[in-house]
């Protein structure tokens, strides 16, 4: 059996590794169109400033080893031009044919770079290959770049302005939409975009390029950025040319069944280029991540071998879990986001609290921001937290609920690994499923930061606390005199009770409730989420007046 993989990547490559694991005896080649195979994309914004300082790093594995390990004939430089399904050949650029058996597409992406006018194609880069980072590098080495634009706020986008700031570049990022990191919702953005813009990033939203002239930027508001470099950020688009001169059933990428199979038979495709079904929805999606690239190859490779083995795979749709580190921040998600359960018309309820990486009175602990989003049946749809440590840990918790088909109760119910240093005796997640559990049971009814304006508020902290800070408009009853200054609460307004995180505030609203006020609410995440987000709005930058701060502490070893 000859198999023939097009494409190295992450899909192409653990194809044919599994594979040969599989069937020693199996003829396989893998013919990639560029000089470069299975290479660590992930890191190439960090290889490109020198955080991961060796390029072979980079290289998860080479031509050598795949022949070496594998008896895997990897063709670099090999462009495929021509299928000829009927007849099971593959056509190479130089004129070269080759029979197959099975055939697997795992050409992935390619980055999306719009023709805008008087763009200086010398300065303008895409970040998709080592290539690509050592072309970056060397230009800024050669050419005295001092001033970076990023075009694009997504995974790449971020990571690339970081690194050109840990490069010592003044940079900027431009982002078409109202917040960068589209996988998650606004509220964990605007730690995102504060943290980016403390750091030295200049952050410009709700705006795209027009055209480019001489060595500016010219955005749709006329606002003029200049610019040493560019990194084109904007997306990326499956590579689906093959697959349509074929006749392959296509929609935004190409259609597989559960099985990676496309709609030719002894034709599978996997990785960036095919569409998948969503995790919560169940619709067809497009999710360019390598885990699950990776895992399709696995499955590609058992299906072509079931015949030998009794048994094939299947993929089981995907969650779109992933992480993202923005200079002392991680950011994590899970599922879907409210504007893709709105889009979708999925019913769905939310809640927000902060919760601890480890014990509080273990040192150094820090909070953690986390958004649940979930269904009326308890059924969770999305998860996104965001903080200094301890953040993609629980989302991969509340990722291996959801795969197992649990729901609110099993994350209340989750009995996860505790001592001081490292957790809670109730860890956030135990709190998160509490939380929503109390929303389902109507124990609690949840505000959030848009439903502040005409709400009747009441900051439920002590009375110092409230006068050194509040939300402007609100009261002070602090919890302890609540019960005796019940003739103060309004029973005819809507009632938002809050204070720093949301927990004081809710247990404030039990004890409204319980004295007959039906229209009292708690504010998710408190006046922390909300002094963020008005910080965000605000575009104000606070890291030097913390630093400053800090330098002014007497020091100590305590």
């Amino acid at each position: 059996m000859r198999v023939i993989i097009i494409g190295g990547g992450a899909c192409g490559a653990s194809t044919a590794s599994r594979l040969r694991r599989l069937d020693e005896k199996a003829e396989i080649v893998i013919l990639e169109k560029t000089d470069e195979i299975s290479i660590a994309n992930c890191g190439l914004p960090y290889y490109t400033s020198g955080v991961i300082n060796e390029r072979e790093k980079m290289l998860v594995s080479s031509p050598q080893k795949f022949k070496s390990w594998f008896n895997i004939d990897v063709r670099l430089n090999s462009e495929v031009t021509g299928i000829d399904t009927e007849a099971k050949i593959v056509t190479l650029k130089n004129g070269e044919k080759l029979s197959y058996d099975k055939l697997v597409l795992a050409q992935g992406a390619n980055p999306i770079v719009p023709d805008f006018a008087g763009m200086p194609g010398e300065k303008v880069f895409t970040v998709r290959t080592l290539s690509d980072a050592d072309r970056i590098k060397d230009y800024i080495k050669n050419n005295n770049v001092q001033k970076a634009v990023v075009i694009g706020g997504g995974f790449i986008g971020i990571e690339m302005a970081e690194n050109f700031v840990e490069m010592g570049l003044k940079t900027t990022l431009i982002e078409a939409r109202n917040q960068i990191l589209a996988p998650v919702d606004y509220e964990t953005a605007s730690f995102l975009q504060n943290e980016m813009r403390d750091n030295g990033v200049e952050i410009i939203l709700s705006d795209g390029v027009k055209e480019f002239r001489g060595n500016k930027i010219v955005l749709n508001s006329l606002r003029e950025i200049e610019f040493d470099i560019v990194i084109m950020a904007i997306g990326v688009r499956p590579e689906l040319s093959l697959a349509k001169s074929i006749g392959l059933e296509t929609e935004r990428g190409i259609i597989v069944n559960e099985r990676m199979e496309t709609s030719v038979p002894d034709i599978y495709a996997g990785g960036d280029g095919v569409m998948i079904k969503d995790f919560v929805s169940g619709e067809k999606t497009l999710i360019p991540l390598a885990g699950p690239a990776n895992r399709q190859g696995r499955i590609i490779a058992d299906n072509i071998c079931s015949a030998q083995y009794g048994h094939g795979s299947v993929y089981k749709n995907s969650q779109g879990s992933s992480v993202l580190k923005v200079f002392g921040l991680t950011a994590s998600a899970v599922g879907n986001n409210e504007k893709q359960l709105k889009a979708k018309n999925i019913n769905y309820w939310k809640t927000i609290i902060f919760g601890r990486d480890h014990a509080g009175y273990y040192p150094n602990s820090t909070q953690i921001m986390f958004k649940l989003l979930f269904a009326p049946d308890g059924k969770i749809l999305g998860a996104q937290a965001v903080g200094q440590e301890g953040v993609e840990k629980r989302i991969d918790v509340i990722s291996s609920v959801m795969r197992n088909n649990g729901g609110i109760q099993e994350l209340l119910d989750s009995e996860l690994c505790y001592a001081p240093p490292y957790s809670s005796a109730k860890d956030p997640v135990n709190i998160l499923g509490m939380n929503a559990d109390n929303i389902l049971r109507g124990l609690m009814k949840p505000a959030f930061f848009e439903d502040i304006e005409g709400g009747y508020l009441i900051d439920v902290r002590p009375k110092e606390i409230f006068e050194i800070n509040t939300i402007k408009g609100a009261v002070n009853i602090p919890i302890g005199e609540i019960r005796t200054r019940l003739d103060e609460i309004p029973r005819d307004k809507r009632v938002i009770l809050f204070c720093n995180t949301g927990h004081t505030s809710y247990v404030a609203s039990r004890i409204l409730e319980q004295y007959g006020f039906n229209d009292v609410y708690s504010l998710m995440g408190g006046i922390t989420l909300y002094k963020e987000i008005i910080r965000d709005k605000e575009g104000k930058v606070e890291k030097c007046e913390k630093v400053q701060a800090c330098l002014q502490q007497p020091f100590s070893l305590h």
